[in-house]
């Protein structure tokens, strides 16, 4: 008896184990806001480049918030230039509440950032902002910005939302990512991901979103038809169990601003 009490024990002591060792490793996945600005304008434009370079950005810093990525819209035909991206990355939900509030009572961020702060009724820094807020995928937990060698207009940030018609459509093409092996097939094909990540709030859920780097538009085009010859996509595209899981994909192709970390 006292043989299955102890085993008994130990088996629990081990379960337990476990289940503290996934929730730590849970608990260290970041956090993502997306905030986009929607310029009509370019005094406009100019207006929130200077908030976000010299009092937005460095309040943050000051919070102890590092690799902030902010993205513009690469010109093209037909292509709408009128959002400003804005990625930050938290460590915790708890680090993405106190923000607000910290950059309420931060005086270098009040003072530098008064013109937009207080800007009047009639004549607005910006149309709208809206906000994602989304949670790291398992399979990559913390964000990796790449360093680019390539002048910053080059660059290419692809920036896609994925779009599913239920929730467990959406769950199904989540688990496509990190158990499915995706999340690897783009690192072996080397699209250098920025970050992976489910979007917990937002106004086109349920979907997830992601970000991969290029070095200009060539390598961009050249890496996604490897990736979509590769066996592996081959594999996952014509596998049953992932049928139909993405109902609409946004895509925007971007480049990051001079006073972006990345």
């Amino acid at each position: 008896m006292k043989n299955k009490i102890a085993i008994t024990g130990l088996v629990l002591f081990l379960c337990l184990a476990i289940t503290g060792q996934v929730f730590s490793q849970e608990q260290k996945r970041e956090f993502y806001e997306l905030k986009t600005y929607t310029i009509k304008n370019e005094a406009q434009e100019k207006a929130v480049d200077a908030y976000l370079k010299n009092a937005y950005l460095p309040a943050l810093k000051r919070m102890g918030i590092e690799n902030i990525g902010v993205f513009k819209v690469r010109p093209g035909k037909f292509v709408m230039a009128d959002k400003i991206f804005v990625l930050i990355p938290f460590n915790s939900l708890d680090q993405f509440e106190k923000m607000e509030a910290s950059l309420a009572v931060d005086k270098s961020h009040l003072s530098a950032g008064s013109d937009y702060i207080t800007a009047k009724h009639d004549n607005p820094p910006y149309q709208r902002i809206s906000s994602t807020l989304m949670r790291a995928f398992s399979e990559m937990p913390k964000m990796e910005p790449i360093s680019v060698s390539s002048p910053r207009t080059d660059r290419v940030y692809e920036l896609r939302s994925y779009e599913s018609a239920t929730e467990a459509l959406y769950i199904n093409k989540v688990s496509m990512f990190n158990e499915g092996g995706e999340v690897e097939l783009f690192d072996s094909v080397g699209a250098n991901a920025v970050f992976y990540a489910e979007v917990i709030s937002g106004d086109s859920m349920p979907n997830l979103m992601y970000m991969t780097t290029y070095e200009n538009m060539e390598k961009r085009d050249a890496v996604w038809k490897v990736f979509f010859g590769s066996e592996k996509w081959q594999e996952l595209v014509n596998d049953q169990q992932y049928k139909n899981n993405v109902s609409k994909a946004d895509i925007w192709l971007l480049y990051p601003t001079e006073y972006s970390d990345y």
